[in-house]
């Protein structure tokens, strides 16, 4: 059972943007009395590893960003929604890649990669010069 769900790819130009949303049975955010967890948004280039570029504490919203997207690239959370958010400026071609979200219930250092799970299949993201 896939428990999130990306969308909000595309191919685009370079110093455009795009917004990925990421929703489904997996997402945590806007649990009553949780004292840990996290969301991350993660992506891999062909032949290259996945990596994690942005992450929010749902506790309270604390985010990290990968020195390759800050300042271009903010995380957020709609809970009344269920939503998580990648919005993406200024896109470069290096931003090329399968963008993936996942969730850490217990999550309490959003960078660590070791606890996510609950993936999703992903979401494309071409970005042309």
């Amino acid at each position: 059972q896939v428990q999130l769900a990306e969308s909000g790819g595309g191919s685009v130009q370079a110093g455009e943007s795009l917004t990925l949303s990421c929703e489904g049975p997996g997402y945590i955010g806007g649990r009553t009395r949780t004292q840990a967890g996290c969301m991350g948004w993660f992506r891999q280039a062909p032949g290259k590893e996945r990596e994690i570029i942005a992450a929010i504490y749902i506790v309270n919203g604390d985010t990290f960003y990968a020195d390759s997207v800050k300042g271009r690239f903010t995380v957020s959370q709609d809970n009344a929604k269920k939503i998580l958010s990648l919005q993406m400026n200024s896109l470069k071609p290096e931003d090329t890649a399968m963008y993936y979200c996942a969730a850490d219930p217990a999550g309490l250092f959003c960078y660590d990669v070791d606890g996510y799970n609950s993936w999703g299949q992903g979401t494309q993201v071409t970005v042309s010069a």
